[in-house]
């Protein structure tokens, strides 16, 4: 489908050009949220004639998505979610809890500014992007951990799903020698080493 973009659209195009998009991308998100106009000789008259209005309007939503991200620019959040031992979540952490983590802090995000290809599945501390307008882009923090007390932890920069952390083993102190010493004098076992006179005397037996 031919649409006249509304405002500047990331990776599509700037505001008054006429691209063509995928039915879907329209019909769901485009034309629905006043972002673009189906491209024939009324609504290009329309833009035309809108044009000075539209462009008022959207320096309006940038200096609003501005104001916003200066606030939100590298702050952390964090979420907590049970996981295991090794600090895969029982779930994921996907856009739409994001959303509900920042509205719980009082930032108003609509599911569609964030960008998370992937939902996140493990523990740590994960870059989300947040692009609030066409032109505003930013970057979040969100500290994924079992407890608030594990988040403080992970902030400072422990790794929670190390040994150290979760067995309580000193990772970088453990040496070879201190799993096997080649110089050690092993003895071997008693009931090995009786075995084979067992098994001598009892051939013995056998040729009498």
């Amino acid at each position: 489908m031919d649409v006249i973009l509304l405002e500047r659209i990331a990776k599509l195009g700037q505001m008054g050009e006429t691209v063509k998009v995928r039915d879907g991308y329209a019909r769901n998100y485009l034309l629905p949220t006043g972002r673009a106009l189906r491209a024939n000789a009324a609504n290009k008259a329309r833009f035309e004639a809108e044009r000075a209005v539209l462009e008022a309007r959207n320096l309006e939503r940038k200096n609003e998505a501005q104001k916003v991200a200066d606030v939100l620019e590298g702050k952390s959040f964090i979420a907590v979610r049970a996981a295991g031992e090794t600090g895969q979540l029982y779930g994921s952490v996907a856009a739409r809890d994001v959303v509900e983590i920042l509205a719980a802090e009082g930032f108003n995000v609509g599911r569609n500014q964030v960008v998370l290809h992937t939902p996140i599945k493990t523990v740590g501390l994960h870059n989300v992007e947040l692009h609030l307008h066409a032109e505003v882009e930013i970057s979040i923090e969100l500290n994924v951990a079992r407890t608030k007390e594990e988040a403080e932890r992970q902030a400072k920069g422990e790794d929670l799903t190390s040994a150290d952390a979760i067995y309580g083993v000193d990772e970088d102190a453990l040496r070879p020698e201190d799993f096997f010493n080649p110089d050690a004098d092993y003895d071997l076992d008693e009931e090995t080493e009786e075995a084979p006179e067992a098994s001598e005397e009892a051939g013995e037996e056998e040729d009498k």
